[in-house]
């Protein structure tokens, strides 16, 4: 409805103090919803490290390995596909259940690493997350630009990845990691922006709350992103050496 060609009174909503408010109250639920993500995975990746017959019929069984890489693909196109005709509760329950299975492929890092250097590149994820979602939140400067150049630099990022898998190359992974920590810093910084602007919008109480789980479950893979690329390149930490 156009406020502007009416005698209609315009609801608060769209005051400026208002807007704020809002803004401040979904991105409060976007943190909050990806802390519970980021815990349901470090629960789930522990448990499953620390239980031999678990570790073993996941990662030893190829059907239930891929099939559970499968499920979250799968997650995470419906998610944002299907948004509109999920509840939220649905919606936020999905984003648990994909929390919860990231975390059962992240249980091979508490076997590769040890726990010190896993600590370390968590504080430094932690540190790095943060300013660059601070900066993606107060900055003036439009980040459209640098996220649509980010997009495409992380399909190149995946192709190389893939394309390592078979060459197995150490030089060519260093890249790839610093490339990766470089790509999703600067997401971070993105993602937040988008979700700020989406938080302003004018949306019913109902879509606000789907927006804000969808704008966590971004926000939350750029974290682990950024985590696991940051433990590759501090990887000399590994209990492989």
């Amino acid at each position: 409805m156009d406020y502007r060609n009416s005698n209609m009174t315009p609801p608060p909503y769209y005051g400026r103090t208002s807007a704020v408010s809002q803004t401040n109250s979904v991105l409060k639920r976007v943190y909050v919803r990806m802390f519970i993500g980021l815990l349901i995975s470090a629960f789930c990746a522990l448990g499953v490290a620390s239980s031999p017959a678990a570790f073993s019929f996941i990662f030893g069984n190829q059907l239930v390995f891929w099939g559970l890489f499968i499920a979250m693909l799968v997650m995470a196109w419906v998610l944002p596909s299907r948004l509109m005709k999920m509840s939220t509760a649905g919606c936020f329950g999905l984003f648990c259940l994909f929390s919860a299975i990231m975390g059962v492929w992240l249980a091979p890092i508490f076997i590769a690493y040890k726990i010190g250097t896993i600590v370390y590149t968590f504080f430094i994820t932690a540190g790095t997350f943060g300013a660059m979602s601070i900066y993606g939140y107060f900055t003036k400067s439009d980040l459209s630009k640098m996220g649509t150049f980010l997009m495409m630099a992380l399909i190149g990022l995946i192709i190389a990845s893939v394309v390592n898998i078979f060459w197995a190359n150490s030089t060519m992974e260093w890249i790839i990691s610093i490339a990766g920590v470089l790509i999703f810093t600067g997401l971070t910084a993105w993602d937040t922006q988008q979700i700020k602007r989406m938080a302003a919008g004018s949306f019913e109480p109902e879509l606000t709350d789907k927006l804000a789980t969808m704008g966590a479950m971004n926000l939350y893979l750029d974290f682990i992103n950024l985590f696991l690329f940051i433990l590759r390149i501090f990887g000399g930490g590994s209990n492989n050496n």
